[in-house]
């Protein structure tokens, strides 16, 4: 089994650009898609939201999120969610899937554990009998 990773975030963004060069440095593929070009769709963020709740998913630091002046109009996070799909700098970034598993932002922890359970599941078993 070959571990692959696909990557949702932004060219311009220090964290994401970490998470491609922490994949890329362990021969992982990179599937990356650039949220400017082509924001995640709902079910994207459903699988993100499902495992770590709509509130993680929200850069409530960002400048977008100060810029459109959500700080003050108190929305709930699935209703930030739901902006987001047209608004994708409200997200934090990265947000990054391999296989069933999900993280967001910078979280080399997981990730490397992402690719030893990878490895780990690949390496061939000896079916021989002791010698």
């Amino acid at each position: 089994m070959t571990v692959h990773a696909q990557i949702f975030g932004f060219t311009d963004c220090q964290e994401t650009r970490k998470a491609q060069r922490f994949f890329k440095e362990r021969g992982v593929t990179v599937h990356f898609v650039d949220m400017k070009e082509r924001p995640a769709a709902r079910g994207e963020l459903r699988r993100f939201e499902e495992k770590l709740g709509a509130a993680a998913l929200i850069d409530r630091k960002g400048p977008r999120f100060k810029a459109l002046g959500l700080r003050v109009a108190g929305d709930s996070p699935q209703r930030l969610l739901e902006k987001a799909l047209t608004e994708p700098r409200l997200l934090r970034t990265p947000l990054v899937r391999c296989g069933g598993r999900v993280a967001i932002g910078h979280a080399p922890d997981a990730w490397q554990t992402w690719i030893d359970t990878g490895k780990q599941a690949a390496a061939p078993r000896s079916g021989g009998k002791p010698s």
